[in-house]
């Protein structure tokens, strides 16, 4: 019986003074958390939304401390870069605000739909079958993967066509990302007028696929009295920076292919 007691024992024994010394050096030699983390984790939305550049809010947080810039957080704004710069006693660097918008405006009601289609609802599998039932190629495909990918609940389908509700939009740039027509671009949220078309086709073509696309008249172009509308390859598009909202090009725009939105400060 001694004969299994003291190996017992004196295993026992060496366990309790291994498990002190370790926890004796785990404090000794402990890294102290940086409270600031903390404290800027507290500051940021906690959406994880990821437009920082970074998986997770918390994750921005640990690379603000190791020294990322301050400003890399939409969601949270100009409030959240204020108090951060407050903990990390930096100076407050505040970008324009940016809203996510769709460049199209054609319904199903106004494209001419070239085949149903009954296949996985997402867009880029539809976009596979001859860019998506849409004649326009360039347009959206309206199955909605835009929508599921947003955190803020920004986006919805309407008649074949992503809106995007601004006032919701924390410009995280996720409905970008999916899009696999690249029609949603994030533009100022003062930015007032912008062609609602991503058309590359010759005037008549482009007509004929979609009743409120741009033709490449360039009345908007000679209307701008700022010189804020180029022409990008046959479809007109606006300068948000040098653009002043006079509105001038909407009035003469043939075919509604440019939109009024109410600006969010």
């Amino acid at each position: 019986m001694i004969q299994i007691i003291i190996p017992v024992a004196v295993i026992s024994g060496l366990g309790l003074v291994f498990g002190l010394a370790l926890s004796y050096t785990s404090k000794k030699f402990a890294v102290e958390a940086d409270q600031r983390i903390e404290q800027i984790s507290g500051v940021l939305p906690g959406a994880n939304c990821g437009a920082c550049g970074y998986s997770g809010c918390e994750q921005y947080a640990e690379a603000i401390v190791e020294g990322a810039e301050i400003s890399k957080c939409p969601v949270g704004g100009a409030d959240a870069i204020a108090q951060i710069s407050d903990i990390m006693g930096v100076q407050a660097t505040t970008g324009e605000k940016k809203v996510a918008r769709v460049m199209c405006n054609g319904t199903w009601d106004k494209v001419l739909i070239k085949f149903d289609y009954d296949g996985i609802i997402d867009c880029r599998s539809a976009a596979t079958m001859a860019g998506g039932p849409s004649s326009c190629i360039y347009g959206c495909v309206g199955m909605g993967s835009c929508m599921k990918v947003c955190p803020f609940g920004a986006i919805s389908v309407e008649n074949g066509l992503a809106r995007i509700n601004e006032a919701k939009c924390n410009a995280c740039g996720k409905c970008v990302a999916e899009c696999p027509k690249m029609i949603i671009r994030l533009v100022p949220a003062c930015s007032e007028y912008s062609v609602v078309c991503s058309n590359h086709e010759k005037g008549a073509v482009a007509r004929k696929n979609c009743q409120v696309a741009c033709i490449g008249c360039q009345k908007c172009v000679k209307t701008c009295p700022v010189e804020a509308i180029t022409m990008d390859n046959l479809c007109a598009v606006i300068d948000p920076v040098k653009c002043e909202n006079c509105g001038k090009c909407i009035e003469v725009c043939p075919t509604k292919a440019i939109s009024k939105y109410t600006a969010h400060h």
